[in-house]
């Protein structure tokens, strides 16, 4: 068994692409070690929301529209990287581990996974939340942070959080399955003092 990264997951909300304010400080914060050493995944943003707007016209199956929104992924990995060059795109478990240990932040490029993977439905009931939560208990991290532009209401559950859409459909059974802590960063939470 692989011994686990010390290194805490990051879900950066594709809809911060509205807020490039919060973004930019965000990155930073991440690339200064603020957060302690993370890796950080990307949601899929306005691409992902290309894909599912052209699957509503167009008609095609789930299973594509999870790849090309995992491509999705991929671009916003390469856009994070362009907005904060400290930060390194990585594909695979070994490109993440050389960056964490030359003291990098890396972005994770879902591309891997494009083949299909047993835990994960090619369905939009997963999106960036659980493949965050699935790369978190992947790589034994001890943390998953996911940043959002909403609060979560106190006392929410995983299950109602998914009701009302602030994480996907599967997100409940991927948290029932990771043993680290998981924290939701709206915009009210203090991104400074998030690593506490």
């Amino acid at each position: 068994m692989r011994a686990p990264l010390a290194a805490s997951v990051v879900k950066v909300g594709g809809s911060l692409v509205a807020e490039p304010g919060r973004l930019q400080a965000l990155l930073t914060r991440l690339v200064a070690g603020g957060m302690g050493p993370s890796i950080v995944v990307p949601g899929g943003g306005p691409f992902a929301e290309a894909v599912r707007t052209t699957q509503a016209s167009l008609g095609f199956s789930d299973a594509l529209a999870h790849r090309l929104a995992l491509d999705a992924m991929g671009r916003m990995a390469e856009i994070l990287g362009a907005l904060e060059p400290r930060l390194d795109v990585a594909e695979d478990e070994a490109a993440i581990a050389k960056s964490l240990a030359a003291g990098r932040i890396p972005v994770w490029d879902p591309a891997g996974l494009k083949d299909g993977h047993p835990d994960i439905a090619e369905t939009w009931d997963v999106t960036a939340d659980s493949l965050a939560l699935w790369l978190a208990t992947t790589l034994g991290a001890p943390v998953c942070r996911l940043v959002k532009s909403a609060d979560a209401p106190a006392g929410a559950t995983w299950l109602d959080l998914a009701r009302t859409g602030l994480v996907d459909a599967a997100f409940p059974a991927f948290a029932a399955r990771y043993s680290g802590r998981i924290e939701i960063l709206g915009p009210g939470a203090d991104l400074a003092r998030a690593a506490a």
